[in-house]
């Protein structure tokens, strides 16, 4: 079997269990398979596909048939044009979390002492210690999800300092001049109707945040409060339709709040200062 004709019947399987985007989807798994980039495949279409190579495909695409994400099966996601690896201990990153890193490096000045609570992967602390001269700490309360953030500190060179927390507890008063976070904002109400990849393979803890899905929104926000220097910023992704109940836990004690859309004109991100 060539390399061709690997892909077209990995594509119609795809198809057939109406998996999205199977084309590009059996091309990365085919390319995984084979510890290429994914343009090798075009260069050497009609190279046989040996017997390795298809035990690992095969493999590879019953994993994505029976639903778990391409990125758990492959255990890497691109975020801010760096490849960050990954396992089911933490969220998969998405695109539009890319806009938290651009709307904190626009209130960051050289030396800042910046906070990312609850960071998964890591992929908004490696990110903002690579494009900025801050100092970066970022915690997290899972210990699997600390140790994938470390490792991928450590693989792209990023000086990040790592600590076991819950949120914020661990800081003294007055001692950030950022807090940043892509938190859990998903109602536990919604569980029964996420997409399954997202429902049976990504990290509850990660996901749910109570009833509303603003338990650690009041969280974070309350305690923000005590750990930012007077004028430090707070930096929050949004979950769908939450910036105006964001928007007013921010009021009365933050001011400057502004909100930044996504690529599809969603508010998702929300940054405000503290008042001195």
């Amino acid at each position: 079997m060539t390399l061709q004709t690997a892909l077209l019947q990995g594509t119609r399987l795809l198809e057939d269990a109406r998996v999205p985007a199977p084309r590009l989807t059996a091309e990365v798994l085919l390319a995984f398979a084979l510890r290429k980039d994914r343009a090798y495949l075009y260069a050497h279409s009609n190279d046989e596909l040996g017997e390795t190579g298809w035990i690992h495909y095969g493999r590879y695409l019953h994993q994505r048939l029976n639903g778990m994400p391409t990125q758990y099966v492959t255990g890497r996601q691109e975020f801010y044009g760096r490849e960050f690896c990954l396992t089911p201990s933490v969220l998969i990153p998405r695109p539009e979390t890319e806009h938290v890193v651009e709307t904190a490096l626009a209130r960051l000045h050289p030396g800042d002492v910046v906070f990312d609570a609850g960071t998964g992967s890591g992929a908004i602390a490696v990110s903002l210690a690579l494009e900025s001269r801050s100092r970066v700490l970022a915690g997290d309360i899972s210990e699997p999800a600390l140790q994938v953030a470390r490792s991928n500190a450590q693989r792209l060179g990023a000086p990040v300092a790592f600590l076991a927390a819950d949120l914020t507890t661990a800081f003294r008063s007055a001692s950030l001049d950022m807090l940043v976070s892509n938190p859990p904002y998903v109602p536990l109400a919604d569980l029964p109707g996420l997409q399954s990849e997202v429902r049976d393979y990504e990290p509850h803890l990660a996901l749910f945040a109570g009833a509303d899905g603003m338990e650690i929104y009041r969280r974070l926000i309350d305690d923000a409060r005590r750990v930012l220097r007077p004028g430090g910023s707070i930096v929050l992704e949004l979950g769908y339709n939450s910036e105006e109940r964001v928007r007013g836990l921010l009021s009365g004690h933050f001011r400057q709040i502004e909100s930044a859309c996504d690529l599809a004109g969603i508010p998702r991100v929300l940054s405000a200062v503290l008042a001195g």
